[in-house]
């Protein structure tokens, strides 16, 4: 018989394992029932349910099990009340189906929901969210979390589900290979992948006609490719090749060549590659795979699902193959070899086109672009302002409008979108309509201001992981006495996006980065927050330190993947705080090396055969002197501005901007910047918070913010500006200048 301990609830208030299907005791309870951590236990409270257990701190009491408010509703008990802890064992689930709200189970595709309950165990009538566990180093949730914020939006870190049913009964562990399913699904979604979404045709016995399985729902409508937006070049292309290849293969075979099409169309993920070969092929046999949903199934799985979809072309057509480097990665096993052969004999005759899609062309099998096989490439980039505007007008077209949406405005600020992310967009923006709505009992009608509101809380998939730089409202024009900072990069960064064609007219490139060095608390992240709002740009902010790692070739790799997603969401704007950390002379270092390749990462970066287009880098430090010379070439960070510290009229700049929503009374913000000397813009702020707090400590019920307590704050803080510093610095830049 199991051991079981009888233990005390508790809420466990980590963030890292709310909702995450997590339970934590004591190392010594794990001991006492012979548990490892992330093994499976059964919990007994009001009802019966399971988890995965792990280690509490060492310092929490041995009595006590964490669990999140999840687990608490799945056993019906309340906190202090008692769960009886056994170990239990756990299938791997061939089947789950799960229940959910309208809009996840229209909007989530099957892939991702198994990706955000992987490694979850779940019994019928639990309750699970959408919140991916972590798996460690070899597992990383961006992929579920990117489609989950795309297809739900904000809320999706929100959405709860119940398990309705699971294949075999009792508490299973969903694995790579299951099949999650939204309730009243027919079929798994790597079986309908596989079959393009027809019904598909079971095996038959030899002699015997195959006899159809159980009906799917319809697919979704193809567009038309008059709809298409911004890939006319693509499609043409596509269209001619598939025209030439599929219905006179005779013309080529006159002329030597064999009849055999295999294309690889890449771009960044929701650009709309899928899309645009449904709408291609609209009036031509599709059979289509899904790569991640076929990739996670076992071996005989994978191969027999592409051989099932190449069946159903006996008679020609195109076979469709998404995210083909989930299905045929880089570092494959045996069974790629096999469906890579299966795939050469399909396209072999010519009368089945093989297209195959990726977001990661540097992951995928070298061998699929063998001459044999998919050996012709598209490439579908980013859209641009205008082709934002259109697709938002195309995905709007049908929704009802209260007045003119000024479109070109929203699609100004969307830099680094694609058709998905837009679509995510426009979800989040009909859901504030909606609430608006009912609320105001009105009829429902979206407005210009839904779509920029909800600008502030839809990432595009090319900056999920970068961190976000708070824009705020702030403008250049909001920045004090900085005028040569301003002009700097309003130069080089605002005119090349601005005014691409005089660059062009006049025959120069535009500056390629730029170095913003004063003392600390001057201003420098400041000015960076404002231009990132004034241009509308994609920011990729990142510390230097937070680049460099002891294990070899990840620094460097950190790097490349900095710049391909600034790439990925051009216009955009690197932001390297604390270069100096990042770029050190080279040759003095005692880190292996690693600051060294980092800076050689850079400079091929900046300065290699792969142009930087519409990506700007700036950088910021207050130690310029220990910065690698060759980043400061022209061509690199080549526009050094320095951002002294502010004079009486910046400081009052400052304070006034700092003060907008500060009720004072009789205090004189020129008298009193005159007054600050030594003050950086932080102190200067840093002064008026600690103003009001001294309002709130005489009268917690103050209504403005007094010249008695500025004074007492000026007391708090004092001015941060080292004077021997910030000559040093005044002298560097006079050096520069000479």
């Amino acid at each position: 018989m199991a051991p079981t301990l009888t233990l005390t609830a508790r809420l466990n208030t980590s963030a890292a394992d709310a909702r995450r299907g997590i339970v934590r005791v004591h190392p010594e309870v794990l001991a006492a029932l012979s548990l490892r951590e992330w093994d499976a236990v059964s919990l007994t409270g009001g009802r019966v349910s399971s988890a995965v257990v792990a280690a509490a701190p060492p310092d929490s009491p041995t009595g006590l099990i964490l669990l999140d408010d999840l687990t608490f509703s799945n056993l019906g008990i309340r906190e202090d009340s008692t769960v009886v802890v056994a170990p239990v064992v756990v299938h791997g689930a061939t089947r789950v189906t799960v229940r959910g709200s309208r809009l996840a189970s229209v909007s989530v595709a099957e892939a991702t929901l198994r990706r955000a309950l992987l490694g979850k165990v779940v019994s019928v009538g639990d309750t699970v969210s959408l919140l991916p566990r972590d798996l460690g180093p070899d597992f990383t949730a961006t992929a579920a979390t990117a489609s989950l914020a795309r297809s739900v939006g904000i809320t999706w870190t929100n959405e709860l589900l119940t398990v309705v049913a699971t294949v075999p009964d009792g508490p299973v562990s969903v694995q790579t290979n299951t099949a999650v399913l939204w309730e009243g699904s027919a079929l798994p979604a790597a079986e309908a992948a596989a079959t393009g979404g027809a019904t598909p045709v079971a095996p038959a016995a030899a002699g015997v006609p195959a006899e159809p399985a159980a009906p799917v729902p319809e697919p979704a409508r193809v567009r038309p490719v008059s709809e298409l937006v911004g890939v006319d070049a693509q499609v043409a292309r596509l269209t001619e090749w598939l025209g030439v290849t599929l219905d006179n293969p005779d013309v080529l075979r006159s002329l030597g060549a064999q009849p055999r099409l295999g294309v690889l169309l890449s771009g960044p993920s929701g650009v709309g590659k899928a899309t645009l070969v449904r709408s291609v092929c609209e009036h031509r046999p599709l059979a289509e795979v899904d790569g991640p949903s076929v990739g996670a199934l076992a071996a005989e799985g994978r191969r027999a699902a592409v051989q099932q979809a190449i069946a159903r072309l006996a008679a020609g057509g195109v076979l469709l193959v998404t995210d083909v480097d989930k299905l045929l990665p880089i570092d494959g096993d045996p069974v790629s070899t096999l469906i890579l052969d299966d795939l050469r004999a399909a396209v072999a005759n010519g009368s089945i086109a093989l297209i195959a899609t990726t977001s990661d062309a540097v992951g995928l099998d070298s061998r699929l672009r063998e001459p044999d096989l998919a050996d012709r490439e598209l490439t579908i980039g980013l859209p641009d302002a205008g082709q934002r505007a259109k697709l938002l007008g195309a995905i709007l077209s049908d929704v009802p409008t209260e007045g003119r949406l000024d479109l070109d405005a929203v699609a100004s600020r969307t830099p680094g979108f694609v058709a998905a992310d837009l679509a995510a967009l426009t979800r989040d923006a009909a859901l504030r309509a909606a609430s608006r709505a009912t609320r105001d009992n009105t009829d429902a009608a979206l407005r210009t201001d839904d779509l920029v509101e909800a600008l502030g809380v839809i990432r595009p998939a090319s900056r999920l992981e970068s961190p976000d730089v708070a824009l705020g409202s702030i403008t250049l024009d909001d920045v004090g006495d900085m005028v040569e900072t301003r002009q700097a990069l309003t130069e080089a960064v605002l005119w090349p996006l601005q005014h691409p064609d005089t660059f062009t007219r006049l025959g120069v490139e535009p500056p390629r980065g730029v170095l913003l060095y004063g003392p600390p608390g001057c201003g420098k992240t400041f000015v960076v927050r404002a231009l990132a709002a004034s241009g509308r740009l994609s920011v990729h902010s990142v510390k230097g330190a937070e680049l460099l790692d002891k294990w070899v070739g990840s620094s460097e790799r950190a790097v490349r993947d900095l710049f391909a997603r600034a790439r990925a969401s051009a216009p955009s704007l690197v932001f390297l705080d604390e270069v100096d950390a990042l770029a050190p002379r080279r040759g003095g270092s005692t880190d292996s090396g690693v600051a060294d390749r980092v800076v050689a990462a850079l400079l091929t970066e900046l300065d290699g055969a792969e142009p930087l287009t519409d990506v700007v880098v700036l950088g910021a430090t207050n130690r310029p002197d220990l910065i690698d010379p060759a980043l400061l070439r022209p061509g690199r960070l080549e526009r050094l501005v320095f951002v002294p510290p502010p004079d009486a009229d910046a400081r009052a700049d400052i304070l006034q901007t700092a003060a907008r929503n500060v009720p004072l009374s009789g205090v004189d913000l020129v008298e009193l910047a005159a007054d600050l000397d030594g003050y950086s813009a932080a102190d200067c702020s840093a002064l008026l918070r600690e103003a009001a707090l001294a309002a709130m400590r005489r009268d917690i019920d103050a209504a403005t913010v007094t010249d008695a307590d500025v004074e007492t704050a000026r007391a708090v803080v004092r001015p941060s500006l080292d004077s021997a510093q910030v000559a040093e610095l005044a002298a560097y830049a006079e050096r520069r200048a000479q």
